[in-house]
């Protein structure tokens, strides 16, 4: 029997470091906003269905200028992010458990990140149902020293063992969702709670492994103006 996937595409970031008054995610690039990029990629791959999370005040905006004039058929919902990125996800995948079927694997993708491809979804979507859980990486190109508190390097890791994660971050739906549920219990008995990605919530709140898929040195994050810049040269590329 046929798995069933879905996806959440967070677009809800402000990107401060873009030094613009837009949102580094519906910036244009060559021709159209980043964010559509990779709802075009999941647009096209085996995912059945698609919650975009945003900004409460670009809802709208993203409804129509986004998905109804680019025709993104697979967004079945548009969901306002919350305070963090991990508040964020919740909503997203709240939004999917509502929904009537709920889907036996998700994918969670950062909205500016426009490389995604299929070939990446593909690989993604065979380490989800044989590991249950899977992030998209790299290895790093370079050498990594972890600093003290005084800015010294305290420690160099074996460059062999280091990865740089990216996105997409796949899982078994209810695995994720669960680990959710019980990091926003946590913080609701009042833990710190520091995630900065899927993957973090899961190893931090059940102890499970994640296993490593290969990504793309071209799936880069677009966080400042320099990566919009090299972004420019993948398009011309494709």
């Amino acid at each position: 029997m046929a798995k069933k996937y879905a996806a959440v595409v967070l677009s809800a970031g402000k990107g401060a470091r873009m030094n613009s008054d837009m949102p580094k995610q519906y910036m244009m690039l060559e021709g159209m906003p980043v964010l559509c990029y990779s709802l075009q990629s999941f647009q096209e791959s085996m995912v059945e269905e698609i919650v975009l999370v945003c900004g409460k005040e670009d809802l709208e905006y993203c409804r129509e200028e986004i998905v109804e004039k680019y025709q993104y058929t697979k967004v079945r919902s548009i969901v306002a992010g919350g305070r963090e990125r991990y508040h964020s996800v919740c909503h997203g995948l709240e939004e999917l458990a509502k929904l009537s079927e709920h889907p036996d694997y998700v994918m969670i993708h950062d909205g500016a990140r426009p490389f995604v491809d299929q070939a990446m979804i593909e690989r993604c979507a065979m380490a989800a149902e044989l590991y249950q859980a899977c992030v998209a990486a790299m290895p790093v190109k370079d050498t990594i020293k972890i600093a003290d508190e005084q800015g010294f390097a305290a420690e160099t890791p074996e460059r062999k063992l280091v990865w740089q994660i990216q996105t997409p971050q796949a899982f078994a739906f209810p695995l994720i969702y669960g680990a959710y549920q019980e990091l926003l219990g946590l913080e609701a008995n009042g833990k710190d709670i520091s995630v900065t990605d899927d993957a973090m919530a899961l190893e931090t709140v059940m102890k499970r492994q994640v296993r490593l898929v290969e990504g793309s040195y071209k799936n880069i994050k677009l966080t400042t103006p320099e990566d919009f810049e090299i972004a420019k040269l993948f398009i011309k590329m494709l």
